[in-house]
């Protein structure tokens, strides 16, 4: 019977794969290359994703009791930090406070946790390094630009030669097994277009600055060595993960793009995305294509440890189908409303710290879309250990315990919300000097 219930699992997302519309997808014609990709990732994505999320969401959370054993320290400090290095969350502690980073800068894809916990980016392959900022020619992008790293076949930890700022002149569409490293340097990406992770996976993009990002206008771009094709303009996201699977998003510092600054859409799943700090935008991240499209039903996607800061209005995350992990994140501004979703997602919230504004009428972290409460109330929306400041609720819905097709065992409660300052000090990007502790 179990068996007949996968097979009917998979056949049903397979269905699909056939029919992802190639508009959304930013392909400007139909393209044989781009079909061939779509049909793969979808294989790899459903391989990505876990029968039983909760088994996930346990494993993370006993990172952080391990982490946090022994010590009640809930003070953050809000001027610059100047002291020794301190590990305060399970994925920071695995490679943070190492003087020898830079020589083992691979380390770090042993570190993540969460749904994207398998990725490993570039590991296996050699270092690419960064020499020249400019984006000038994005069919035959030149040797030594980020772009020209980014299309290259065999697996690549790319990181910079210096600290600089790249203007990207279109979407910068980045192949399967690539690390964005940006480590010991200072790099903006700002003022043009954002990142794209389409059909791949198997990437990680760490310590970057990504702020002031702008729609591209599409054209002919390359992206892949042996593939250009034609694009149609893109949103002005931050980081799009679209049909992807394996991504882990970590240590970024993000403000101020066009569309969103972080999306997951169109069937992507074994996402993390952690230790960021984000900053002045509307909508700051949505998991979910459309209340239409079904196939983001293997959504599964963990938000920890990172810190929504000053200026963000709604969607951290806004969520549609999947499920998603949202733990020991700090949520300290919002003007509209925090978490948001539609089309039945399984939400949990746990040892988030919800600070609501002054606004009477914004004090719900939560807010469902297009459906009547008889509907949205069978959806599994579940608060476990958060801190509710300010006048802050969080109105929970469905069953204490997800139903099937997730286990019934009894969830491990993270942290709680009075911890959170503490793990998430040193979210965005770290000033990491080789030959020290970042």
């Amino acid at each position: 019977m179990a068996m007949k219930a996968n097979l009917s699992f998979y056949f049903f997302f397979f269905s699909f794969a056939i029919i992802i519309p190639t508009l959304q997808a930013n392909i400007g014609h139909f393209d044989e290359v781009w079909k061939k990709r779509a049909d793969e990732a979808m294989k790899a994505n459903l391989e990505a994703y876990h029968p039983n999320p909760l088994e996930v969401t346990d494993h993370l959370n006993h990172h952080v009791h391990k982490t946090l054993e022994g010590t009640n320290s809930t003070r953050r400090d809000l001027h610059k930090y100047n002291g020794p290095c301190l590990a305060t969350n399970p994925i920071d502690r695995c490679w943070r406070c190492r003087a020898d980073w830079a020589k083992n800068r691979k380390k770090l894809a042993d570190c993540v946790l969460g749904f994207g916990r398998n990725t490993i980016g570039g590991k296996m392959g050699r270092y690419y390094v960064v020499t020249d900022p400019s984006d000038s020619d994005l069919v035959n992008p030149k040797p030594g630009t980020l772009r020209y790293g980014v299309i290259q076949p065999e697996p690549l930890w790319i990181i910079f030669a210096r600290s600089m700022v790249i203007r990207l002149s279109e979407e910068l569409i980045v192949t399967s097994d690539k690390t964005i490293d940006g480590r010991g340097a200072n790099v903006h990406i700002t003022g043009g277009a954002g990142i794209t992770i389409q059909f791949v996976k198997n990437v990680i993009i760490h310590g970057l600055h990504i702020h002031d990002i702008n729609a591209g206008s599409g054209g002919l771009i390359r992206d892949s060595l042996d593939h250009f094709g034609y694009r149609t303009a893109s949103d002005g996201d931050g980081i799009s993960i679209f049909g992807s699977s394996n991504v882990w998003i970590d240590h970024n510092s993000m403000s101020n793009c066009r569309d969103g600054m972080v999306d997951v859409i169109m069937g992507s799943t074994a996402v993390t995305i952690s230790n960021n700090h984000m900053t002045s935008h509307n909508e700051v991240m949505l998991f979910g294509a459309s209340d239409s499209y079904s196939n983001d039903t293997i959504m599964q996607v963990t938000v920890a440890f990172n810190h929504f800061g000053r200026g963000l209005v709604q969607r951290m995350p806004r969520c549609r189908w999947g499920f998603v992990h949202v733990v020991n994140n700090d949520y300290t501004h919002w003007l509209m409303y925090a978490i948001g979703g539609s089309q039945h997602p399984t939400i949990i919230s746990q040892g988030n710290r919800f600070i609501a504004p002054p606004n009477e009428a914004a004090k719900e972290v939560t807010k469902r879309d297009y459906a009547p409460e008889s509907v949205w109330k069978q959806w599994t929306w579940r608060s476990q250990g958060d801190l509710m400041m300010n006048g802050a609720f969080f109105v929970e819905s469905g069953d204490e315990t997800p139903t099937l097709p997730y286990t019934k065992k009894d969830m491990i409660s993270a942290k709680p919300g009075t911890f959170v300052t503490r793990l998430t000090r040193f979210a965005g990007a770290l000033n990491c000097k080789v030959g020290k502790p970042c």
